[in-house]
């Protein structure tokens, strides 16, 4: 079984999506036996390393309208032009409103289809009726639409008129070898408090008024690992002056970080697909406080520690808590190890390879 794949967006970008596609399909060997694209960046002296994805120049990204369209037809000329002649079994379709899955599903009508929804899906199709559009129509074309919680089936059910019979529930994992190795904590616990905050820096995973106020409190020192344009915009706008910033960080990076600190903290006020950060910070034995929205509760459950991040009096309570029972860190970081072990990438990998050798029988 051999899949086409491809995300349209620029080589470089930060976000969960982007590190699941080069988990699975751009390992060595590759969990999935497959193709994989990307946009080329506006750098031109950017390129994907040996055994990356296959860099596509295509102008003109939109999100609604007739320019959307006229974008997803040239992405569909480069993908042909790229690929057409080589032997695919599937199709896995990322970004489910974005120009790669209509472009890839025009290059290639005749095969079968696995989409797999992302978090960003359905915020775009929740704000762009071009996006919404794409997402009805990939939705109801698809022969399996692969979903990472149960939340994410039930948001996407409000949006669409879902096939469940055609739903399937595969969770995202973290790798194995990062499982195995389990972190290299050389954090000893002291008078600082040491929390991270590693991921994008959008509205919906983290407001400037949540890093001052944790980045305020007194007897804590916040990091935080951002791509450098968000945060240099959310700088313009608000005092980060007591902020460490790590910049963005490699994976292997931010494992690494992950032992230097006491607290990773997961705000997200929306909706997580899933949180892979999340798991990775407890696969390296770093503790999670966490804002309860769908999705990511469901992964957590109870192996981290919940907080309201928009009552400034529940986030006090909660690094007031931390410090009076130290013991809480510990219990919640061998909590968290154990949640960590249920998502070994190599099962996400297998189950998606299960299911496309099913639907291209």
């Amino acid at each position: 079984m051999r899949a086409i794949t491809g995300i349209d967006l620029p080589y470089g970008t930060a976000g969960g999506s982007v590190e699941l596609l080069r988990d699975l399909y751009l390992g060595t060997p590759p969990c999935i036996p497959s193709d994989a694209f990307m946009l080329a960046p506006a750098a031109a002296d950017v390129v994907a390393p040996k055994g990356g994805p296959v860099l596509l120049s295509v102008e003109g990204k939109s999100l609604d309208g007739t320019n959307f369209w006229a974008y997803a037809d040239k992405l569909s000329v480069a993908i042909e032009a790229r690929f057409a002649a080589n032997h695919y079994d599937v199709v896995h379709l990322q970004h489910l409103t974005f120009g790669a899955t209509p472009a890839l599903q025009r290059t290639f009508p005749d095969l079968p289809q696995v989409a797999i929804v992302h978090g960003t899906d359905l915020l775009f199709a929740e704000a762009h009726p071009t996006q919404a559009e794409v997402l009805r129509r990939t939705t109801s074309s698809a022969h399996a639409i692969v979903v990472p919680t149960v939340a994410i089936a039930d948001r996407l059910a409000q949006m669409v008129a879902l096939p469940r019979e055609r739903v399937v529930h595969i969770p995202w994992g973290v790798p194995d070898e990062l499982l195995a190795w389990g972190g290299d904590r050389t954090r000893e616990a002291g008078a600082t408090l040491r929390v991270l905050y590693a991921g994008r820096l959008t509205a919906e995973k983290m407001t400037s008024s949540i890093l001052t106020t944790v980045a305020g409190l007194e007897g804590v020192e916040l990091s935080v690992a951002a791509p450098p344009v968000e945060y240099s915009q959310l700088a313009r706008r608000s005092d980060l002056s007591e902020v460490r910033y790590l910049g963005w960080l490699a994976r292997p990076e931010l494992w690494r970080e992950f032992a230097e600190h006491d607290l990773l903290i997961v705000p997200s006020l929306t909706l997580e697909a899933f949180g892979l950060v999340a798991v990775e910070a407890q696969a390296c034995g770093l503790p999670v406080a966490f804002h309860a929205v769908p999705g990511l509760s469901e992964v957590l459950l109870d192996s981290a520690l919940r907080v309201d991040f928009r009552d400034v009096d529940d986030v006090v309570a909660l690094f007031d808590r931390v410090r009076a029972f130290p013991a809480l860190l510990d219990e919640t970081r061998e909590a968290g190890r154990v949640n960590s072990a249920r998502f070994p990438l190599s099962t996400t990998a297998s189950a998606l390879r299960e299911l496309s050798v099913g639907i291209a029988a």
